[in-house]
């Protein structure tokens, strides 16, 4: 066993491996992202808008000079962070005093900016998550500790807030930034993976938990937990699963998603042994005879389904399976070598088991056929399709399928908008051939990007989304206030029942006047004056002058107080109990029992009070409260229901699992007495908020323990077990384990 400092030292080796990697990898990386704003074949695809097309030519030249800046950066703030094993907490940081992070303004690119890193953070956790929780279990052991520090420099939204506040930095743009996502989130993901790696391997080489037993991390419980529910008691976890892209996701047998391929790639090389040699190149060159029989069969398909689509009959029918069963024989006679043969049958295989899906609505099923001859020819030409589940192809099926193989079950169907946009993806997948993973790479990010924005439009979803939205901005606001009035009254001597009003209930109803008319509305304006009016009645009143200053305002004071009160929701009762309470606290103060506050001093707190909202902190930093979230009086409460109740203690791994739910997505929801699909039409800022919507049109809304709590008791359960191609390539199997000479045939 080795000594503390030798543990200590081979944790602070890891991450020096961790970081070397990053910076040797750097380079190619900015060169890459570079290349990709101003590749020239951009302009040529359908859909590109022209302003991005300028702004991403313009970033190109940006680049040039201003890139080596963006690397140095990366380079110093690694450097640093390995220095000290940790690195900046905010992504606005780097480069910015102290005085200067306090006194900024929250605006709408600030949150921009966090968000764009947190995607960036959980699109590296997507590729590398599992080389991460082997090295955070190693450095965990080696420094004698539960959890790695959550700014420590081997977590991904530690680099993901170096990267994006090195860009800025550089004189780059947020919305630039934004513009890049696509390839910035390939590039960083890769190369994250990579240093994760090798820092494993020197642990590992050190007999550093050579193997790592995960069971341990999962809790279950001993005689079932009651969870609100009469009669239910069930194992608290369920499932442990990684939504994004089912690297772990659960199913019927327990075998994941990586060992499902895993075992695909050992059946085909056991009858292909040429198949291993081609696995993990980059790309295969496919042979021409392939390659125009494959474009032969596209326009074969193509034409059955437009004239099907043109009367309005367009179904994935027998004949049509039969038509597809034809034209995977032709390819295979057309094939050159037995990986393609293999590559077509496997292929012909997954999309047989995707077109039966019944789950999948018929209107939406054609789509999926259309797709079956560029999934092919990029397999062909990508081993990597069968190599990993990150492939952007493998993807956009998963993801499309998940959005819409809910609707089977429900009352609802898909919506026209939905199916449209999935219409223009396979189409614009079918206008590049030739292009591949960069194809379905783009109509992915624009698939999500379709997703954002979608729910906020749709009929049944909108008014849920729109309360939601302020919801969360009320209760980040209610904090934000709490949290500066703290500052503001931390020395200033104010009784304690006005301390109490103005934390508790008045940054509330601040809040929600802000919300509703605006943060610099005359409403809002009055709100904050009546704070201040209240401080300064809550003072020593030691003259003959103050007491009847302080009794000509104190009536229409208290009315401006009820108001405010009442426009928030808050009872008339609680209204009453709040005005004595207020009123006992004047009354000291009126016999010169409370301390005064110096003149100069309220002076200060006046000005800085009417200037509240540019002292507010950074809203990245706030955690909304259950108990808040809980009165939404002042909303229209038919439209939206707050979840409040119910589920079992979240373990860690379940609230990160709360986080990676993908908007769109089904799920089984236990309720009120009953169980009910329900789909995720929008998530808030930083995940803290989740809301869902049922058939009918009912909004529930999840705070995000809460949500992790019905995850772990198992009251909220996705759809399918696991993703669309993943249960296509078990179907596969089955049918290559019983005839594996298919493969060849």
């Amino acid at each position: 066993m080795a000594t503390i400092g030798e543990a200590a030292g081979l944790a602070y080796q890891a991450r020096r491996v961790y970081t070397e990697e990053l910076v040797k990898g750097l380079p190619a990386l900015v060169t890459a992202v570079t290349h990709w704003a101003g590749a020239p074949e951009r302009s040529t695809m359908p859909g590109m808008e022209p302003m991005l097309l300028q702004r991403l030519r313009d970033l190109a030249a940006d680049l040039k000079p201003r890139g080596v800046v963006w690397h140095q950066a990366v380079v110093a703030a690694l450097q640093d962070a390995l220095r000290r094993g940790t690195a900046i907490s905010g992504p606005g940081e780097l480069g910015t005093s102290t005085q200067a992070r306090k006194l900024s303004l929250v605006d709408d690119e600030t949150i921009e900016l966090e968000i764009t890193t947190s995607r960036l953070a959980l699109a590296i956790m997507d590729v590398a998550g599992s080389e991460f929780s082997d090295l955070r279990a190693r450095v965990a052991l080696l420094e004698r500790r539960d959890e790695l520090d959550a700014n420590d420099l081997l977590r991904a939204h530690v680099l993901a807030r170096i990267v994006t506040a090195a860009w800025i930095g550089a004189g780059l743009s947020d919305s630039a930034l934004r513009d890049v996502q696509p390839v910035l989130h390939d590039e960083f993901a890769l190369l994250v993976q990579e240093a994760y790696h090798e820092a494993n391997s020197l642990l590992v080489a050190h007999r550093v938990m050579a193997d790592i037993d995960l069971r341990p991390l999962i809790r279950r419980s001993r005689g079932g937990v009651n969870t609100g529910y009469a009669g239910l008691v069930s194992d608290e976890t369920r499932m442990l699963t990684r939504s994004g892209a089912g690297a772990t996701s659960s199913s019927p047998t327990g075998e994941n998603a990586t060992a499902v391929l895993a075992r695909l790639n050992k059946m085909i090389e056991r009858q292909v042994p040429a198949f291993a040699d081609t696995a993990h190149v980059g790309q295969r060159t496919v042979s021409p005879a392939l390659s125009n029989a494959i474009g032969s069969a596209q326009q074969g398909v193509q034409r059955r389904l437009q004239a099907e689509q043109d009367q309005h009959v367009a179904t994935v029918s027998p004949a049509l399976l039969e038509e597809l069963q034809a034209r995977k024989q032709a390819l295979k006679r057309a094939a050159e070598s037995p990986v393609e043969r293999a590559t077509i049958e496997i292929v012909a295989l997954l999309f047989q088991s995707i077109l039966t899906e019944e789950r999948i609505p018929s209107s939406v099923r054609v789509w999926f056929a259309r797709l079956q001859m560029p999934v092919l020819r990029v397999a062909v030409g990508e081993p990597d399709f069968f190599a990993t589940i990150d492939h952007p192809a493998r993807r956009l099926i998963d993801r499309m399928g998940a959005c819409v193989m809910g609707f089977e079950a429900t009352a609802r169907a898909v919506s026209d908008a939905l199916e449209a946009e999935i219409k223009r993806v396979v189409q614009v997948v079918e206008a590049y051939p030739d292009t591949g993973r960069r194809v379905f790479q783009t109509v992915l990010t624009e698939f999500e990007r379709f997703l954002e924005n979608y729910f906020k439009s749709d009929a049944a979803t909108k008014r849920g989304v729109s309360l939601a939205q302020q919801v969360e901005q009320r209760e980040t606001l209610a904090i934000q206030y709490t949290i500066e009035l703290r500052k503001l009254l931390n020395e200033v001597p104010v009784q304690e029942g006005v301390r109490q009003f103005l934390f508790h209930v008045w940054a509330d109803v601040m809040a929600m006047t802000a919300v509703r008319t605006g943060p610099q509305s005359d409403a809002t304006k009055a709100m904050r004056a009546a704070a201040t009016d209240l401080i300064w009645s809550a003072g020593a009143k030691v003259t003959r002058e103050e007491r009847a200053e302080v009794i000509r305002k104190l009536p229409p004071l208290l009315k401006k107080l009820r108001e405010g009160m009442e426009s928030a929701g808050v009872d008339a009762l609680k209204r009453d109990e709040h005005v004595r309470t207020l009123n006992e606290s004047l009354a000291a103060a009126f016999s010169a029992k409370a301390a005064a506050i110096p003149p100069e001093r309220f002076e200060e707190l006046r000005e800085r009070l009417e200037a509240l909202e540019e002292l507010l902190p950074e809203a990245g930093d706030v955690q909304l409260d259950q108990t808040l979230m809980l009165d939404i009086s002042g909303d229209d409460q038919s439209a939206l229901e707050v979840v409040g109740e119910g589920g079992s203690m979240p373990t860690p791994a379940m609230v990160q699992w709360a986080r990676e739910l993908q908007v769109g997505s089904w799920y089984m929801l236990e309720y009120g007495g009953s169980t009910e699909a329900v789909q995720l039409a929008w998530q808030g800022m930083r995940r803290h908020l989740s809301l869902f919507v049922t058939p009918t049109g009912r909004c529930l809304l999840f705070e995000q323990n809460r949500l992790a709590s019905y995850l772990q008791a198992g009251l909220l359960l996705p759809a399918q077990d696991e993703a669309l191609t993943v249960r296509a390539t078990r179907t596969a199997l089955a049918k290559l384990d019983a005839d594996p000479a298919r493969l060849l045939n």
